[in-house]
């Protein structure tokens, strides 16, 4: 699949755009090819411009252009919605980014291409989603991870182990990583859009760097830049591979391999900082959070200081009065 020579004109200059100036991943920037490619083929259906009998799949979208994408309406991204919950067995969350991408379609539309007046998906409302806090593990069970870890491995896999969760690293940008981007107690990372960001390094990371790094130069590698390699081929491990250590070691602990994955190790690292002082707009920085309101969901972890809030309320120990009865009789 190539957007570059599948996508009409009006598709493709929006995956441009995104790729080369928002510099999205060619991943991300796929994906919105697919949920506008669906969206289009729906379009198309629905306002007759193709057979009824035709599958949904099997519509070309060649021929989409402004006049197909300036008629829509408010109505008609609802049926969308409707169809692919009913049709498709999409939930909110999916469908929730469905509607994202068809609103920055249409507000590239409107503000950087300049060819709509007006943005008829503005008022687009999004799927409500349940609200859930992310699973973490506690200060316990990450010490009980990382002495879980064995094998011939071991230096590899537990500074990998040591940077989710001090660092909350994505596991995207843990890959990434390469040799040269560690310098001293900082660490380059490259986020989401390509937007680098310095971390500092306390001692345990450093001293499982340094471990690692002695290690690894005894290797004669294919890729020399990758920070992390396999043992087997000598290339940079893939995001596979780190899912399936990540597994492996929750599951010498002991702890629920099905329940949790690297993305909750960050999600551990994050509420132990928040746990032990560091505040929210600083953990934003940390994280490499565009939005101050992504990191907020941390705030509302159990934590001690909400058990002495509980406690400090005067009536936290009152208990119901028993009632008197009058046992005066009436003179």
């Amino acid at each position: 699949m190539d957007y570059r020579t599948e996508a009409p004109p009006i598709l493709r200059d929006f995956l441009v755009y995104h790729e080369t100036i928002q510099g999205h991943s060619r991943r991300t920037v796929d994906e919105y090819y697919l949920d506008l490619r669906n969206f289009f083929r729906f379009l198309k259906h629905e306002k007759n411009r193709v057979p009824k009998d035709i599958p949904l799949d099997d519509i070309s979208i060649d021929d989409a252009d402004l006049s197909l994408v300036r008629d829509v309406t408010l109505t008609d991204i609802y049926s969308y919605m409707n169809y692919l919950s009913r049709d498709r067995g999409l939930n909110n969350t999916s469908r929730a980014r469905k509607v994202a991408t068809i609103r920055s379609f249409y507000k590239y539309l409107t503000n950087k291409a300049k060819l709509l007046e007006l943005n008829p998906v503005q008022d687009l409302d999004s799927p409500r989603l349940k609200k859930s806090l992310p699973k973490y593990l506690n200060l316990d069970e990450s010490l009980d991870l990382l002495d879980s870890v064995d094998g011939k491995n071991s230096v590899r896999d537990y500074c990998i182990l040591t940077l989710f969760l001090n660092c909350g690293l994505r596991i995207s940008e843990l890959v990434g990583l390469n040799k040269t981007d560690v310098r001293g107690d900082q660490l380059r990372v490259l986020g989401k859009g390509n937007k680098e960001r310095m971390l500092y390094l306390n001692d345990a990371c450093q001293k499982a760097l340094a471990d690692w790094i002695t290690e690894r130069d005894t290797l004669t590698l294919v890729d020399q830049n990758a920070l992390f390699v396999t043992l087997q081929n000598r290339r940079r491990i893939s995001t596979a591979a780190v899912h399936k250590l990540v597994k492996k070691h929750l599951a010498a602990a002991g702890l629920d391999s099905s329940q949790y994955s690297s993305h909750k190790l960050r999600h551990t690292a994050a509420t132990l900082m928040l746990q032990n002082g560091v505040d929210v707009r600083t953990l934003q920085e940390v994280l490499g959070h565009d939005h101050l309101n992504t990191t907020q969901i941390y705030t509302h972890v159990d934590n001690d200081d909400l058990r002495a809030a509980a406690k400090a309320n005067p009536l936290g120990g009152a208990k119901q009065r028993k009632k008197q009865k009058k046992d005066k009789k009436e003179e």
